[in-house]
């Protein structure tokens, strides 16, 4: 599968959800219920399509290093860079002179940089496994997108602003997974601790970030029946694509 074209479905995902945002400019689904969504794919995305494929390729230490560095990078990224989530607020180093838009747009990147990643290291190992990883990484990026975009709209004037961002933070995500494909496309050797590394990265962003933050809103039932379908959409991609 073409890594530009894989990497175009992460570009799309994003963007959908901003543009439905604007043009519904009212939830239709909850912050919760988006999110918990989201960690089910990104959860099992993380083993079905790195994780597993690395223990394939390499040996447990290898693997175990990769996630090993994976969450450290991740700890480092979210503990330094100041954002805002929709419900749990403030996170990361005090902000200074931030506007609310910019913090969560942080928030947004600190999501798409283990995911774009993910997308091209899959593909560096197959582009099967990357191709399944990009269509279901960009169908949860819909109600992420559509959540992010909403508190957007009601801090900005700018009516085109969340497309903009849906757009921008898409493109980054593409760009990580190119970056991520062109890297252990030549450095074969390191691809199970490559794959290792964006699945723990992914596991490290679902636990820390997304799930506390799906769970915050207090809908328990309806966020882990949305975890569920995440779950085993992921898990029907991973078997029928």
């Amino acid at each position: 599968m073409n890594i530009l074209f894989v990497s175009s479905l992460l570009l799309l995902g994003t963007f959908l959800g901003s543009l439905l945002a604007v043009l519904l400019k009212k939830p239709f689904l909850s912050v919760g219920v988006s999110l918990s969504f989201t960690g089910g794919v990104m959860l099992v995305a993380s083993f079905t399509s790195l994780i597993l494929p690395g223990l394939e390729l390499g040996s447990f230490f290898e693997v175990a290093f990769g996630i090993v560095l994976g969450f450290v990078l991740m700890a480092l990224v979210e503990s330094l860079v100041p954002h805002e989530h929709t419900i749990k607020g403030m996170e990361g180093v005090s902000p200074q002179r931030l506007s609310r838009l910019y913090l969560i747009v942080f928030a947004v990147i600190i999501h798409n940089i283990p995911e774009g990643l993910s997308v091209g290291i899959a593909s560096a190992y197959s582009g099967e496994k990357g191709f399944q990883t990009a269509i279901a990484i960009a169908l949860q990026d819909i109600p992420e997108g559509f959540v992010v975009s909403l508190p957007l709209m009601v801090i900005t004037s700018k009516v085109l602003m969340p497309l903009w961002v849906g757009f921008l933070s898409g493109l980054l995500e593409a760009l990580f997974s190119l970056i991520g494909y062109a890297f252990f496309e030549v450095f074969k050797n390191l691809l199970a601790v490559g794959l290792g590394f964006g699945g723990g990265a992914m596991v490290y962003i679902t636990a820390k970030e997304v799930f506390p933050e799906a769970y915050a809103e207090g809908k328990h039932t309806q966020s882990t029946i949305a975890f569920l379908l995440g779950l085993l959409l992921m898990l029907f991609l991973d078997t029928s694509l």
